[in-house]
């Protein structure tokens, strides 16, 4: 025997999920993603997003509405008579009448150690804070954000240098392991869920534009945890005057080093660079429309010398 499963998700971190059910011998109905966005070179082609194509490669139906506020998408849904639904970075927040319309409800893989941070950016959130460890959490899902139940976690250590983007890529090969084993439980009437404790509740707000600027005011620590919180994207960044003119820099790796001086002053010729406490040492650079470059190719055409003020 094998559930009846409906899928939902959008993004990269989505899809080692869904295949790894259809691999577990599940019978995925549909799948739903957010309809295709502008892109290409140019922007003007519409492309579907990466769950679509892993579906498309997969022979799965694919289902891509804006909203369930129509009653017939809510039906659609309803009529598909699957036993669960599985949701991994959707990208929508589901009613009650798509929560409760499978026979054994809807079950979310969340990048976090649940009740801490919920929500948009779980990822980068926990590397921003300083966090050691994170994990996959599997949780039954309610109206609330990130609310319910668990039924399973698998923790994550978080190296001290590690990016969001390393984290992420560990995270959702743990997850998809872990909704596989979290739907084999459940086939098996198995799954023992966990309600979540009232304390440690931190949201993880969408990272915004305005929070990428680096702050060499602030300690090194808490730097270098800023910028691989944002590494590879959006991206953490500073404006310093390169060949006479301002220029902006985005910066995807560093580490902490020894150093003191004025906050963001340029201590050396390797790129570190003084914070309020302590001092980082940028390692990988990237200039608007450039490639992303070890800090030692990026001086070669890019002349930043010690004494350089980075804003």
């Amino acid at each position: 025997m094998s559930l009846r499963i409906i899928f939902m998700g959008t993004p990269e971190f989505s899809v080692p999920t869904l295949q790894a059910l259809k691999h577990a011998g599940h019978e995925i109905l549909a799948v739903y993603t957010q309809p295709p966005r502008p892109g290409g070179r140019r922007g003007l082609d519409l492309v579907k997003s990466p769950v679509h194509q892993a579906a498309d490669l997969l022979g799965i139906p694919v289902f891509t509405p804006v909203n369930f506020k129509d009653p017939e998408e809510r039906e659609r849904f309803r009529a598909l008579n699957a036993h669960v639904a599985v949701v991994v970075a959707y990208g929508l927040l589901l009613p009650e009448t798509i929560l409760t319309g499978t026979q054994l409800g809807c079950y979310n893989g969340h990048a976090s150690l649940l009740p801490r941070w919920r929500g948009a950016a779980p990822i980068q959130r926990a590397i921003m804070a300083g966090d050691k460890k994170t994990g996959m959490m599997i949780m039954q899902m309610e109206k609330g954000l990130d609310t319910g139940p668990v039924a399973l976690t698998r923790e994550v250590e978080i190296g001290e240098n590690m990016t969001a983007g390393e984290l992420h890529d560990k995270l959702m090969l743990t997850g998809s392991r872990a909704m596989v084993e979290a739907m084999d439980k459940l086939e098996g009437n198995d799954l023992a869920l966990t309600p979540q404790s009232d304390n440690g509740v931190l949201y993880a707000a969408k990272i915004d534009k305005s929070e990428t600027r680096i702050d060499f005011s602030r300690p090194a620590r808490d730097v270098h945890n800023h910028i691989r919180g944002l590494s590879p994207f959006p991206g953490a960044w500073f404006e310093a005057e390169i060949n006479g003119r301002p220029e902006r820099v985005k910066v995807l790796a560093s580490e902490v080093a020894e150093g003191m001086g004025e906050a963001g002053a340029v201590l050396d010729d390797a790129l570190t660079v003084a914070c309020s406490a302590g001092a980082v040492r940028l390692l990988k650079l990237q200039k608007a429309g450039g490639k992303p470059l070890a800090a030692t190719e990026f001086l070669r055409g890019t002349s930043i010398p010690a004494g350089t003020r980075l804003l």
